[in-house]
């Protein structure tokens, strides 16, 4: 213990209690088999038990409660946040709202400027379109022009391609040669004094041959200035040489390969020449016309010019404007989105705004609870390991009177109000039970937990069959496996059961129980990989972790051995008064107002589903709460499902007061025939009370329910509500007397009858029960001492004498009665001598002073033999003369 969180300081207090739990138990154990005769074994497995189920139970109502609390402060969290940011987006809102009214402003403004100017650009537009289309047609007249220059050109252009490829060709070397002639052949010297006149030199052998060593000889023919050199006169001279028969390129190519190449570059600038003169009219008219077209040309350019000016302008314009529309309708998008935050804020805030003080108020409640759980686990670890076997007033009493104080004197903290069932049932699983079977008492609750909450499996005492029928409702829609040990194949279910994870309930089991359970009884379960294990006789089969296993027995008192006790989980079902007046109500009223009954048991179920459906739409809302990531208003959804869940609680809430209101109606005209139900309760406990006297007497709950449904069918008939009331009483107790009394022997008859009149009696409040334990046990240990002495010693015996002095001192209606004896001996001589003392007149002021049981109390101890007689009496005079005389056989 000291090693578990949160226990070190009390981890040695919690073992006193444990060790408290365990000595006490063993006494009221003992305490029980005396008084009841009822055997309960407390075990070092129940020890054990109750340390293991403590730290469980601790760290999951631990975890449990963390969970809630963060749950609750979450939800409180989130909706502070959304509270504080619906003051900060108001403001924001009326911020952006200005800033969509300055953007709407501007764009406006901009659209005026923008349409005015768009006007301006069309028009430019328009005329530079036009002017642009004219200097297109003017574009292709001139490139008319232009081929058709081109095209005289393309003439020439071929040999002139070839001279300069010749020239190309050429090298120094090949010049060189040329230039060794002394006395050049004829046709060399004709073409070189041709190229001289190109060249504008003289046309001589000796100049040619000194241009020769030009080193850019070949360089400025290749880039002759065609058109500047080439004139009339020029292409005359030339043309002298070219029109010789001998100037051909390859003749001249015979005598030298160099001078063929510039024959061939002389005859090309001659027909070039030519050409040219041709072309340059087109030339000069194709100047003119570029010329022309070059300043329309750069007009156009200007206008093209401003005009892209203009449009850059508009554009910009544009640019800024679709900027500002873009920034308004962001602003406008920013806005409906706060106004949307706003409106979800608001409905959130509004909606769940009145749940903050409840879970503020719950949060602290299960962080104080938080603290108790040290003591409240412990005591519920006691209640599940040990509790099972006693009724209510040996657990009340172990509870209120032992551990609780235990508790209170070693300081550890736990809850002021302990409550086994409040701390670990959920109220909405108890209603599911309730309508499912279980009665609706405390102790039933309680044993309602320990069999779905016990470690162990559940053995239950069930004489009435309250725990067989809860159980298999409880169970049916998870498939349950009805089992009776005396079936031919109950292992083979068994097994099915195991293997399938199905439950079982085993009923009506003996003392002892068959052998084969023992591994399931003890749960021997073995792992092996993945899989889990048991052995079910000879078998080992697969094991189902969703198994459960039920055990009831119809024995009222059974004995179960310690090997039994400390593999299951004892559980006296026996009904109890209030759950058994409940039963008989329903019976009642089903039977005399149907209409009721029906109705109450429909909204039973339906404020039980209400109520469950609060409590999951609440564990909803607050789940969603926590899972949200970020600020709760960004997500438009969950704001809406929340919305939805409070709505729908709401909703089911008002449902709820409704069918309660309704429920209170039914159950409060349901409570008028609650006498009816008192009583035949209050009967059935006498009747059970029989076994006390002979184990033999043993009626079912089924066998009474019978009998009581024919006292509502044959009692007599009435209107008024009070006299068929007081009708199906006095027929059912008759009827009870009768029915029971056939199976009583003689002696125990009178008896019963007595029993019968007693308890209806003390019910009505008509007796005092110290008198009537006095008339059965009698003054007990007195103090001879300090009594009076005895006035007449041969009549009145000693032990008579000492419960009558007795009576003084537990009493007090009986008070003076010893000195009455005194100072009358004789006549209380003269009433004890009597035949019949129980209907002789008392001395003195006793006749009147004395009642009935007063008078019987007196009896006992004077004339035990006249006992029966004046019981007789008593019975006859309270309930009637027919409770006193047997009843006749009635065949029917």
């Amino acid at each position: 213990l000291a090693g578990v969180e949160g226990l070190a300081d009390a981890a040695e207090a919690v073992s006193a209690i444990f060790a408290m739990v365990h000595t006490s138990v063993i006494e009221k154990s003992d305490k029980m088999l005396e008084e009841l005769k009822r055997r309960n074994y407390v075990t070092p497995t129940n020890y054990l038990e109750l340390v293991k189920g403590y730290l469980l139970l601790l760290g999951e109502k631990r975890k449990f409660l963390g969970d809630s609390i963060s749950k609750f402060r979450n939800g409180i969290e989130k909706l502070d946040d959304s509270r504080e940011q619906v003051e900060v987006m108001s403001a924001e809102l009326e911020v952006k709202k200005k800033e969509v009214a300055v953007a709407q402003k501007d764009c406006e403004e901009m659209l005026v400027v923008i349409v005015k100017d768009r006007k301006v650009v069309d028009e430019q537009q328009k005329s530079v379109q036009a002017e642009s289309e004219k200097i297109g047609k003017e574009e292709a007249e001139t490139k008319i022009i232009a081929d058709d220059a081109q095209k005289d050109l393309d003439e020439a252009l071929p040999a002139l391609a070839a001279a300069e490829e010749a020239l190309n060709a050429l090298n120094k070397k090949d010049l060189s040669e040329i230039k060794a002639y002394a006395k050049p052949p004829t046709l060399v010297e004709m073409v070189m004094e041709a190229v001289m006149l190109l060249r504008k030199k003289t046309p001589t052998w000796d100049e040619a041959k000194k241009d020769l060593g030009n080193p850019s000889f070949l360089n400025d023919l290749v880039t002759y200035d065609k058109d500047t050199n080439l004139n009339d006169a020029m292409i005359n001279k030339v043309a002298k040489y070219t029109q010789k028969p001998e100037f051909d390129p390859d003749t001249v190519g015979k005598q030298s390969g160099a001078a063929k190449s510039l024959c061939m570059w002389v005859r090309a600038m001659v027909v070039y020449g030519r050409v040219a003169k041709n072309v340059a009219p087109k030339k000069l008219k194709l100047k003119t016309a570029m010329d022309t077209l070059a300043k329309k040309r750069a007009q156009l350019k200007a206008a093209q010019d401003e005009l892209q000016a203009v449009t850059d302008k508009m554009n910009a314009l544009k640019e800024n404007y679709d900027n500002s529309v873009g920034l308004k309708e962001r602003l406008i998008a920013e806005s409906a989105e706060l106004e949307a935050k706003l409106d979800r804020a608001q409905r959130l805030v509004g909606g769940l705004g009145g749940e903050r003080a409840r879970w503020d108020a719950s949060a602290t409640d299960l962080e104080a609870r938080t603290q108790q759980l040290i003591g409240d686990c412990a005591i519920s670890a006691a209640f599940l390991s040990y509790g099972g076997p006693f009724n209510t007033e040996y657990r009340a009493d172990m509870l209120q009177n032992m551990w609780l104080p235990g508790i209170r004197k070693l300081e550890v903290p736990a809850t002021e109000n302990y409550s086994f069932a409040n701390f670990l049932a959920d109220p909405s699983d108890v209603r599911i039970w309730n309508i499912q079977g279980l009665p609706t008492d405390g102790f039933s609750t309680e044993n309602g937990v320990m069999v779905t909450r016990g470690n162990r499996w559940a053995l239950c005492v069930d004489p009435q069959f309250q725990a067989n029928k809860w159980i298999k409702n409880l169970e049916k829609a998870q498939g349950l496996k009805i089992v009776d040990l005396k079936m031919g194949d109950w292992m083979r279910q068994m097994e099915n059961a195991l293997q399938f994870g199905q439950p079982v309930l085993i009923q009506d089991v003996g003392e002892e129980l068959d052998p084969a359970l023992e591994p399931v009884l003890s749960k021997a379960v073995t792992k092996k990989g993945n899989t889990f294990l048991i052995k079910l006789g000879e078998k080992e089969i697969d094991y189902n972790q969703d198994f459960k296993l039920y055990i009831t027995t119809k024995l009222s008192n059974p004995h179960y051995t310690p090997e039994v006790s400390t593999k299951t989980t004892v559980i006296n079902f026996a009904v109890k008064e209030d759950g058994m007046e409940d039963q008989v109500l329903g019976l009642v009223v089903k039977k005399e107002r149907p209409d009721l009954e029906e109705k109450s048991q429909e909204l039973i179920v339906k404020v039980a589903h209400g109520k469950k459906t609060l409590v999951d739409l609440e564990n909803e809302i607050l789940r969603l709460l926590s899972s949200a990531k970020g600020s709760l208003l960004d997500d438009a959804s969950l704001v809406d499902t929340l919305q939805t869940s409070k709505v729908t609680a709401e909703e089911v809430g008002e449902q709820l007061k409704v069918s309660e209101t309704t429920k209170e109606q039914i159950d409060k005209a349901r409570e008028s025939y609650r006498p009816c139900a008192v009583r035949s309760s209050l009967l059935y406990f006498v009747i059970s009370d029989l076994t006390l006297i002979d184990p033999m007497y043993q009626f079912s709950l089924d066998f009474y329910f019978d009998l009581y449904n024919q006292s509502i069918d044959k009692s007599p008939k009435a209107d008024d509500l009070e006299e068929r009331m007081r009708n199906l009483n006095n027929y059912h107790t008759a009827s009870v007397y009768r029915n029971i009394c056939r199976s009583l022997f003689e002696k125990h008859k009178l008896l019963f009858s007595l029993q019968m009149c007693v308890k209806m009696l003390q019910r009505a409040g008509k007796i005092n029960n110290d008198e009537y334990q006095y008339f059965l046990r009698g003054g007990g240990l007195v103090d001879k001492a300090s009594q009076p002495p005895n006035p007449d010693p041969t009549w009145i015996q000693p032990i008579a004498w000492d419960n009558i002095a007795e009576m003084e001192n537990k009493l007090p209606n009986m008070r003076n009665i010893s000195s009455s004896f005194e100072q009358n001996t004789g006549d209380w001589k003269k009433w004890y001598q009597s035949s019949e003392p129980e209907s002789a007149p008392l001395p003195g002021e006793w006749e009147n002073k004395c009642n009935e049981l007063q008078r019987l109390v007196l009896i006992r101890f004077l004339r035990p033999d006249r006992v029966v007689f004046g019981v007789s009496a008593f019975v006859a005079n309270n309930l009637g003369p027919k409770f006193v005389e047997p009843p006749p056989l009635d065949p029917d």
